[in-house]
């Protein structure tokens, strides 16, 4: 038997997506179609490249970037040019559209860091800081070194949120005037400078075995067809923890952590901070007094 939210048909409800937090397919549904004002912003214009879990968590689930040939005619797409073709990307701008998708078993929506209409010039940074298993602290302490030279010595505006996973993520808004490679090599510079200067507690080894207990200060997400994972998406983890924006005093919270907010508390946070990231375009700035300031750090 179906039922519909948001007029879209809704199969297969009571399937189990979460196994051991006893999570079925349809509260991941309502969740989505509650949380839908806070996440369609993010999504918006954006190519999407979707995490399906068509047998629950508990099995390894796939990144799709490609719009299905059976996804409904309703369906916006957006053909995006990719080294060596073109993939046909699924932009997610309305609800019904969301919650399709969801019912495809999408549980994970990653974003691009540009929209379709200038894709090749962002209009954000993203570092995605990736702690030593368990070490969340390390997280919050890299976060707040990078957020005092992000906005005193370069003069960017900064945004944090739980990854939803294991660590955090802080963005940049930035005018769109800059290219993707411009960009990429802005971020690693920084990235490179940070783990220079704290070689003892970060790191932008890609290899694991190579880390040593350090944290991954992840840059490299700034480069086209790249993407990062949406503000307000569920994570594919028991309890279905959510990739939450934050205040930056909300790092001094002795009881943060990556997945503190789930499916079932986030409404309660929504209550009274709900719009912690709503002016996030109109902070956006111009990186290019930026790269002169980081070329005089660097001498």
């Amino acid at each position: 038997m179906n039922t519909k939210t948001s007029n879209i048909a809704v199969t297969h409800q009571d399937k189990l997506l979460f196994p051991k937090s006893g999570i079925i397919k349809q509260d991941v549904m309502e969740y989505y179609k509650n949380i839908a004002p806070h996440i369609l912003p993010f999504l918006q214009n954006r190519p999407l490249t979707m995490q399906r879990f068509p047998r629950g968590i508990s099995e390894t689930g796939f990144f799709q970037k490609n719009a299905s040939d059976y996804f409904p005619e309703w369906i916006e797409t957006v053909i995006i040019k990719k080294e060596g073709g073109w993939v046909r990307h699924v932009v997610c701008n309305t609800k019904e559209t969301l919650l399709y998708l969801v019912n495809q078993y999408v549980l994970t929506f990653h974003i691009a860091l540009s929209r379709i209409d200038k894709i090749e010039y962002p209009d954000k940074i993203i570092f995605d800081l990736d702690p030593p298993k368990g070490d969340f602290e390390l997280a919050i302490k890299v976060a707040k070194i990078l957020r005092v030279f992000l906005e005193e010595e370069l003069g960017l505006i900064t945004f944090v949120m739980t990854s939803g996973s294991k660590g955090l993520h802080i963005a940049i808004p930035i005018v769109t005037n800059k290219k993707f490679d411009q960009v990429h090599e802005f971020a690693k510079r920084i990235a490179e400078y940070i783990s220079n200067k704290y070689p003892k507690i970060c790191t932008i080894t890609t290899r694991k075995a190579k880390r040593e207990g350090r944290l991954y200060i992840d840059y490299i997400r700034n480069s086209y067809s790249q993407t990062s994972v949406s503000p307000y998406a569920i994570r594919a983890l028991e309890n279905a923890p959510i990739a939450t924006p934050l205040d930056w005093e909300e790092l001094n919270d002795k009881t943060l952590n990556a997945q503190k907010f789930t499916i079932n508390s986030i409404f309660k946070r929504l209550e009274t901070k709900s719009n912690l990231w709503i002016d996030f375009d109109l902070k956006a700035k111009d990186i290019s007094n930026a790269q002169r300031k980081l070329k005089l750090v660097l001498r």
